[in-house]
């Protein structure tokens, strides 16, 4: 039988922001999260005063507040890879 991989993600006026699905935080701070999603994709939030208001495994919820930039998944970018 095939794992759910679904998840959503809600953003509040920039300030705070909730994900499901997620299975573990991989990174975390001030300035960027990384999440493990259910599935095995990554989310990464960046930001700024980012911090973490809560985290559940067992129901794989997610929320933090802080100043959000942006989100976005997988991970780095091929040009990042070549020029380090």
């Amino acid at each position: 039988m095939q794992e759910t991989t679904t998840h959503s993600v809600s953003i509040e006026q920039r300030k705070t922001i909730a994900v499901s699905g997620v299975e573990s935080v991989v990174a975390f701070s001030e300035s960027k999260i990384t999440l493990a999603l259910i599935g095995g994709e990554k989310l990464h939030c960046s930001g700024a005063e980012l911090k973490i208001t809560g985290f559940s495994k067992t129901s794989g919820t997610f929320t933090a507040s802080g100043k959000i930039f942006g989100i976005s998944y997988g991970g780095k970018g091929f040009a990042s890879k070549i020029f380090k």
